[in-house]
């Protein structure tokens, strides 16, 4: 299990334009990293336009978000384009973040046991050490919550 002050797992997957992108790109910068089950399912949905709203000020505090799931990187660009989402989006159809990250667990719904993504956002900082780990977080809630403690 990840912890904070451990160095985030770095990896390489594809964004919406097909190049490959690594976490070890944005050394120099803190990254937001969230781990998401699924494009245009409501609670995704409802995070990404949250992340995406606030996306001008994270910039301005230098702040890369990075939003990950297993979804195609075909899938990704229908949901950025819909959604008109400016952050970076990754493919791990692979899982090899997701399971880096520890972030592929049992989920139950409805009585139903499975396994999937559980919602989860990482604050890396510029040395690719992560500086929090917010598990089952609140899609409405995650990007301002984020926001606000990245600027106390």
């Amino acid at each position: 299990m990840l912890e904070a002050g451990q160095k985030a797992p770095d990896f390489t997957l594809q964004d919406t334009k097909g190049n490959s992108v690594s976490l070890s790109d944005y050394l120099g910068k803190k990254v937001v990293l969230y781990f998401y089950p699924r494009d245009n399912t409501p609670g995704c949905t409802r995070q990404a336009c949250a992340f995406a709203g606030l996306y001008q000020a994270f910039l301005e505090k230098n702040i890369q978000v990075i939003g990950v799931s297993k979804d195609s990187v075909a899938s990704h660009v229908k949901f950025a384009e819909k959604y008109s989402l400016p952050f970076v989006l990754l493919s791990d159809p692979e899982r090899t973040a997701i399971e880096a990250y520890g972030v592929w667990q049992e989920k139950k719904q409805y009585g139903k046991v499975s396994m999937g993504v559980v919602r989860t956002t990482f604050v890396i900082d510029e040395e690719g050490k992560i500086q929090k780990i917010m598990p089952r977080v609140k899609p409405d809630t995650n990007a301002e919550e984020i926001l606000a403690e990245l600027s106390e």
